[in-house]
């Protein structure tokens, strides 16, 4: 049997393996800080208003797929699952076809047909889904 490792080695071993872990999550937790920021958003707000073709109630946010008369299928994106259920907006509080207005912050890119709403009213409701960023009454 050979020398034992010092308490020391040890040490530096477990050291090097928690840079080594926390390097490798850094990509991942950058690009997820990014996803949930407003950062790839425009700064003036839009209305949008149209036909619900598809819902997602979930993580990491719900979304609402909404055709309008004139620009196609855009992507609404709601706020996480709590906020978005503390707003008031629940499974089945819309249904594919309802009709929609979306008030909210459009994507910088302008390809991509994408907004994050701050109010969206369905059925003669509205659900404030970021109360605090809402521009227009």
């Amino acid at each position: 049997m050979g020398p034992q490792p010092s308490a020391g080695s040890f040490a530096r071993i477990l050291m090097v393996r928690v840079l080594i872990a926390s390097m490798l999550a850094l990509p991942v937790l950058s690009g997820a800080a990014a996803h949930h920021g407003w950062s790839w958003a425009d700064a003036d707000q839009i209305e949008l208003k149209g036909t619900i073709r598809d819902i997602y109630i979930g993580p990491p946010h719900p979304t609402l797929d909404v055709e309008t008369a004139s620009d196609g299928v855009w992507r609404v994106e709601l706020g996480n699952p709590r906020q978005t259920e503390r707003a008031g907006f629940v499974e089945g509080s819309a249904k594919v076809g309802d009709e929609i207005v979306a008030i909210g912050n459009r994507s910088q890119d302008a390809s991509e047909k994408r907004m994050k709403a701050v109010r969206i009213t369905v059925g003669g409701k509205t659900y404030d889904i970021y109360p605090e960023r809402i521009k227009t009454n």
